[in-house]
Parts: C-alpha cells; sequence; structure tokens
C-alpha cells in the first residue's frame, strides 16, 4: 500500500489494514529480533573473548546509540524518496552486518558488526510507524499500531528468549546468522509487497526542507516533552538488561538461560497490552494508560530488586513488559501528530530520543550498581519511569506542525 505522506490518511478496510499490520509488523519482527539478541549471551561472549561481562554490556550501546544518530538522516530521506524504499534498503544492510557478526574474530571487530547492524536497523521500525500515520486514521490508528507491537515484540521475545535457550546449540555467532537470515526473509515480503503496491514517485531530497520540518517540529513544546520524556523511558527500563544474567547468577536464581526466560517473559507483557489495547483505548484513554503504564513499569523494577526467588523475577518483568508497552505505545501515537506532512522526521527524532536514552542505560546502570548497589539502582529507576508516565500524561496532545 501506498506511503505517501499525508495529513488526513485515507480510510481503509480493515482487510487493508490487516495486510498492512502483516507486511511492516514481519518487518518490524525482523528488526525487533536483532536487538537484544546478545543480552542474554553477553557472558558467553565474555568468555570467549577473555573479558569482562561489564565490557562487552557495552554491545547493547554499541547497537543502540548508532540506531539513534542514524534517525535525524534516513527521517527525512524517508519522507523523500519513499518510506518503503528506504526500510528494503536497511534490512538488506542489517543482513550483512549480522553475517559479519557472526564471523567475528575480535571483540572490537563485534563492535563495529554491532554499530553497523544499530544503524541499520534504525532505518526499519521508525518508518514503519510513521507509515502507520500515512495510512490508518488517528481514531483507529493506536489499535492498529499495538498490533503492529505485537509483532515487534515477538521479534524481541524471540531474540531474548530464544536465544538464551539456543545459545548451547547455536553458540553467540548462530544466533547472529540465524537473525540475518530471519531478517532477509522480512525484507523480501517487504520487496514483494512494494511490488504489488508500488509507492508513488520519488521526489528529491532537498535539505532545506528537511531541517525546515525539523524546526518546525522542534518548535513544538509538546513534542519536546514527548522526545524527552522517551528518552528517559528507554534510559529507565532497559538499562538493567544486560546486567540480569550476572545478577540472577549472583543470586544463585539461575544464568543465561533464566535471563532469557525473563526477556521473553518481559515480552509477553507486551502481548497483553497489545490484546487489552483496543479496550483500554476505549474506557481508560491515553493520558490513563500513559499514568497506569508508568505506575506497572515501576512496580515491575522494584519487584526484579526485590526479587529473592525466580518467580519474582519472572513477574516483575511482566509487569514491567505490560506497562512499558502501555506507555511507549501511547507516545508512539501521540508522535503521530506531530508533523502530519514529515512522519518520518518526527518519528526519526522519536527513535532517535528513545534509543540515545537506551544507549546510555546499560554505562548509568553499571556505575549506578558498582556506587550504590542493585536494589537502589533498580528503585531509583523504578521511581524515574513513574514519574515519566504521569508527566506525560498531564501534557495535551502535541500541536500539529507542517
Amino acid at each position: 500500500m501506498p506511503d505517501t505522506p499525508s495529513a488526513a490518511p485515507a480510510t481503509l478496510s480493515a482487510t487493508q489494514v490487516g495486510h498492512l499490520v502483516f507486511v511492516l509488523g514481519l518487518a518490524g519482527f525482523s528488526s525487533a529480533l536483532t536487538t537484544r539478541a546478545l543480552d542474554p549471551l553477553l557472558v558467553s561472549v565474555a568468555a570467549d573473548f577473555n573479558t569482562t561481562v561489564e565490557r562487552t554490556a557495552l554491545l547493547a550501546s554499541a547497537f543502540a546509540l548508532p540506531y539513534a544518530l542514524i534517525q535525524p538522516i534516513l527521517g527525512p530521506i524517508g519522507d523523500a524518496l519513499g518510506k518503503r524504499l528506504v526500510m528494503i534498503l536497511c534490512a538488506s544492510l542489517l543482513v550483512l552486518a549480522l553475517a559479519f557478526g557472526a564471523l567475528a574474530t575480535s571483540l572490537p571487530m563485534l563492535f563495529v558488526a554491532r554499530v553497523l547492524a544499530g544503524a541499520a536497523a534504525g532505518g526499519i521500525t521508525p518508518l514503519a510507524l510513521a507509515t502507520f500515520g500515512d495510512s490508518v486514521p488517528m481514531e483507529e490508528r493506536q489499535v492498529a499500531m499495538s498490533r503492529f507491537m505485537a509483532w515487534t515484540i515477538g521479534g524481541q521475545v524471540a531474540g531474548g528468549a530464544l536465544s538464551g535457550f539456543l545459545a548451547g546449540y547455536l553458540g553467540w555467532r548462530g544466533i547472529l546468522a540465524a537473525c540475518s537470515l530471519v531478517v532477509l526473509a522480512g525484507a523480501v515480503v517487504l520487496w514483494r509487497d512494494s511490488r504489488r503496491y508500488p509507492a508513488p514517485p520519488a521526489r528529491r531530497f532537498d535539505l532545506s526542507v528537511a531541517l525546515n520540518h525539523y524546526k518546525g517540529i522542534l518548535s513544538n513544546p509538546r513534542a519536546l516533552r514527548l522526545f524527552s520524556g522517551v528518552a528517559a523511558e528507554g534510559l529507565l527500563v532497559f538499562s538493567m538488561f544486560p546486567f540480569l544474567a550476572a545478577l540472577l547468577a549472583l543470586r544463585g536464581l539461575g544464568g543465561t538461560a533464566e535471563a532469557g526466560m525473563a526477556l521473553g517473559i518481559f515480552g509477553l507483557g507486551g502481548f497483553a497490552y497489545a490484546s487489552l489495547a483496543p479496550l483500554l483505548v476505549r474506557t481508560t484513554g491515553q493520558a490513563n494508560m500513559m499514568r497506569l503504564g508508568g505506575l506497572l513499569a515501576g512496580c515491575g523494577l522494584l519487584l526484579v530488586g526485590l526479587a529473592g526467588a525466580l518467580v519474582m523475577v519472572l513477574a516483575g518483568t511482566l509487569l514491567l513488559g505490560l506497562g512499558y508497552f502501555m506507555l511507549h505505545n501511547s507516545i508512539q501515537v501521540r508522535v503521530t501528530e506531530v508533523a502530519p506532512k514529515a512522519r518520518g522526521s518526527a518519528m526519526a527524532l522519536h527513535a532517535c530520543s528513545f534509543f540515545l536514552g537506551q544507549s546510555l542505560g546499560p554505562a548509568v546502570f553499571g556505575v549506578a550498581q558498582a556506587r550504590i548497589g542493585t536494589l537502589p539502582s533498580l528503585a531509583v529507576c523504578a521511581a524515574g519511569i513513574v514519574l515519566v508516565g504521569f508527566w506525560l500524561a498531564h501534557a495535551r496532545r502535541p500541536v500539529r506542525q507542517a
């Protein structure tokens, strides 16, 4: 289906929306698969390269930081050349970067591979979200985007949980190679669909137009609130995940497999949100969903910090997933209305902010954990995400910019 930017998206039938969710969802699944695939395996990576978990934990930042920094470039390019074309090109580059990582012979080489993978993955999910903004009317958008999120959650579940369980059979190199094949499949489906539903002719990329769009978006104080809020969300929610396997081992609650299980349960919380989203949108309202999401995420982080048994960790990550996805999806929907004629640019700033926060998270949490301990660090994260939810809910919807 075409992805022409439009301030007033054309009405699509339920079948057309479902098809859009499937095609973009498969691309989102494959991209999300690569994001957290190494998190449960950092102990194994550290052992292979004879280094510390604290050092290999920075692989998460090596992926997230370029994902964030590439956004201001890819967003306006997607607006000009066509979002699907840019998504297909980025997926193809991601396939190559993952294969390169699987062949890494040193930790610096693996860092380079993750940097390249992060930059390539940055052109998939944000542009898919912008496509929903172009194609689906506002009153149907949160439900459609929540269904898309179910696909990306599935990728995170598979990337986190399955990598933990399959590590003993495939090793971390085999996991990266498998991710490469899945991304290739998603790229092929997206390419075939783009041939079936050709996009309108691309227009010339104009740097001055792109800069004017960014100027308009960044002059909107409510947009700035959304971007700063999602950056804080990324930092607070994801900072502890690279340390989870080591934390479980320290408490005698497990290791790599159990950390993968916890990441999978986090994803199940997202599936629970996706199934509840239509009911929540009708009965609760977006602002209350933000408040509730922050509260649930905070409770989940605190429960992980207090956990003396594996079941408490799993319950905590379930609450964290439910709350996080409830809050995050509400932010995404609001961002799609920031700049209806440049949604790729608006979603690029959103993703840039989110992944900048996420890339800083492991480094900040590692320092905090060393200085004040694990429980106080998680308690600070819990209080912070509750405040973020209430702060964002307090703001009205963003004023539209051209």
